[in-house]
């Protein structure tokens, strides 16, 4: 990339960032939407840490998602998921990637609104299960039907993802035009 091409990016990069405070970009949305990979280029190009909830779910519990869900049961995953979110929250500025069913606890979208600002990642049910399909490690898709399974999660999650502070949408292209689009909401977002 030439220097004139990243001058208006590393701008809006440090535009993005300037406006956060010590708030935290907080992806949500489904499964392959594309949450880690998006969330991780934009904490780059602002220059501030990156967090996976999930990983740091695992790191903290010595467990997998999988076995967690399989030993404790949904509802004590999503105690321990609300409890790590809320907890990572405190330490922004940052890019915190959620797991798909974080944003639809109301305790948790309560935490993000005070501390940070949640930014969805809306994909296509074709575009999220091409992304998720060879993929065995989803607990919620262990399923005879799992692409049934993720058209029905995306009816029912869908709108509640539309109460985030800004929507973006994942499809097919560039990671750095996703995450162009990002930070241009973000800079969005504080000016109005």
């Amino acid at each position: 990339m030439n220097t004139r091409q990243a001058d208006p990016a590393r701008k809006r990069a440090d535009e993005a960032r300037a406006s956060l405070g010590k708030r935290t970009v907080v992806f949500v949305g489904l499964m392959g939407a594309g949450k880690s990979v998006i969330g991780k280029l934009t904490a780059q190009a602002m220059q501030i840490p990156f967090t996976d909830s999930d990983q740091e779910i695992e790191r903290v519990s010595r467990m997998s998602i999988a076995d967690l869900f399989a030993s404790y049961g949904e509802e004590e995953f999503r105690a321990l998921e609300a409890r790590v979110i809320r907890r990572l929250l405190r330490d922004g500025p940052m890019v915190l990637s959620t797991g798909g069913g974080a944003f639809m606890q109301e305790r948790v979208r309560a935490n993000i609104k005070r501390r940070g600002l949640s930014v969805w990642l809306k994909a296509d049910l074709e575009v999220l299960w091409e992304r998720v399909r060879r993929r065995g490690h989803r607990p919620l898709l262990k399923t005879a039907d799992p692409k049934a399974t993720l058209a029905a999660l995306l009816d029912e999650r869908y709108p509640t993802y539309a109460e985030a502070d800004l929507i973006v949408q994942s499809r097919d292209v560039a990671k750095e035009t996703i995450v162009g689009e990002v930070l241009e909401a973000i800079v969005k977002d504080a000016k109005d």
